[in-house]
């Protein structure tokens, strides 16, 4: 069992910055993975990033470039800072983990993106 809190959400203006922290109750080091997850109303779930218990990142082609993924091992907490945000962007963002077996998600944290 992993339980995943989030955190950071909030207003942000068209290309400001924010950062988004998932904490878990564990070692992140024995998980899978870990990324984030988002979906906008109307719209369906859509990944964003993830990061592998190697370090490996992977990104959707609609934040490459803008959005980073990074964990902080000894705080057992992930990170999605997300820099250049657009309107569309819009979303709850959700934190998940896969620990070999199942998936794990955050309650998720609401980002507005507008000016």
């Amino acid at each position: 069992q992993v339980q995943l809190v989030e955190s950071g959400g909030g207003l942000v203006q068209p290309g400001g910055s924010l950062r988004l922290s998932c904490e878990a109750s564990r070692s992140i080091l024995s998980l899978r993975t870990m990324g984030w997850n988002r979906q906008a109303p109307g719209k369906a779930r859509e990944l964003v990033a993830t990061i592998t218990g190697g370090g490996e990142t992977n990104y959707a082609d609609s934040v490459k470039g803008r959005f980073t993924v990074s964990r902080e091992i000894a705080k057992n907490t992930v990170h999605l800072q997300m820099n250049s945000p657009k309107p569309e962007d819009t979303a709850v963002y959700y934190c998940g983990a896969y620990d070999g077996y199942r998936d794990y998600w955050g309650q998720g944290t609401q980002v507005t993106v507008s000016s």
